[in-house]
């Protein structure tokens, strides 16, 4: 299982080589098992690629995220066909039944609520924790009272100051966009991987949005990163602090009684989501949870 995270800081050239990849630069060359590898990232536009080493990236299913002149991400590699049965797959999205799809919304929507609010109870901020509590009692199906706006607004500036909001031009905000950008990579590679588009989602639905679905489902997710930038206290963004969001899909949490890496849980918690919405049934649903060894 493909566990490896590599970032290409500097000028250089990715080849391909007997199942390698080889990464030339002016003072060494470096080789990677392909097989070892989760996710590839080309932080300098002065990179150049070959396109046998892009096919195989592709065929292996690893997610690739190009950054542009400021090293943020820019755009990613994902492939046109995820699975052998894309276009049935694709069939069945687009007929999904809305009261199904609000549905498993609500319910996606109430576990990102859920980990905000242990994440305050842990930051012994109780106040704030115990009404979030309070806006998942009054949940109705498809948040039509967007009670997650109103709990995103009351944890935010719990963590950040009440002057904060994420439309702020500052380091905490620049942190946190950089990591909901890899994790949305990794919903992007897992949507497609099986045969869905990442354009048609439960509840977003912006017409210019690219990954309204990938946005969907890695709401709960979002947390993870909110702790690193959190505990981090980030006072500038440079290559550690990326470093540092980046391990994200390396750190370790709780799902289906084991302990799995983040780009694992990911896997498992996409699979649970379209078997729930295939069957029905929210109560197949697998959430992780944090503890256990090498936890965030």
């Amino acid at each position: 299982m493909s566990w490896r995270t590599v970032i290409v800081t500097k000028r250089a050239k990715l080849d391909l080589k007997t199942g390698y990849l080889v990464i030339r630069t002016e003072e060494a060359v470096k080789k990677i098992y392909l097989d070892e590898l989760s996710v590839l990232i080309i932080e300098d536009p002065a990179v150049s690629i070959t396109g046998c080493l892009i096919a195989a990236l592709n065929e292996k299913k690893i997610k690739v995220i190009f950054c542009d002149e400021k090293r943020s991400p820019a755009c990613e590699l994902v492939s046109y066909y995820g699975s052998h049965d894309t276009a049935d797959r694709i069939r069945k999205q687009i007929k999904w039944n809305d009261d199904v799809k609000a549905c498993i919304w609500t319910e996606i929507v109430s576990e990102k609520i859920r980990q905000q609010s242990a994440f305050l109870k842990e930051t012994e901020k109780y106040t704030e924790s115990e009404l979030l509590d309070s806006y998942l009692l009054q949940m109705e199906i498809g948040d039509v009272t967007n009670r997650e706006g109103h709990a995103a607004k009351v944890y935010f500036n719990a963590l950040f100051g009440m002057d904060f909001t994420r439309s702020m031009d500052c380091v905490s905000n620049a942190a946190l966009n950089y990591g909901y950008s890899i994790l949305l990579s990794a919903f992007n590679r897992e949507i497609v991987s099986h045969g869905y588009i990442t354009q048609i989602g439960l509840f977003h639905n912006n017409m210019f949005n690219h990954f309204n679905l990938s946005c969907d489902l890695m709401e709960p997710f979002r947390v993870l990163v909110d702790r690193i930038v959190y505990s981090g206290k980030f006072t500038q963004f440079t290559s550690d602090e990326k470093y540092a969001l980046v391990n994200v899909l390396n750190s370790t949490v709780r799902i289906s009684n084991t302990q799995q890496y983040v780009s694992n849980a990911i896997k498992i918690y996409c699979q649970s989501v379209f078997d729930a919405i295939e069957d029905n049934d929210i109560s197949k649903i697998n959430f992780y949870s944090m503890g256990g060894k090498g936890e965030l």
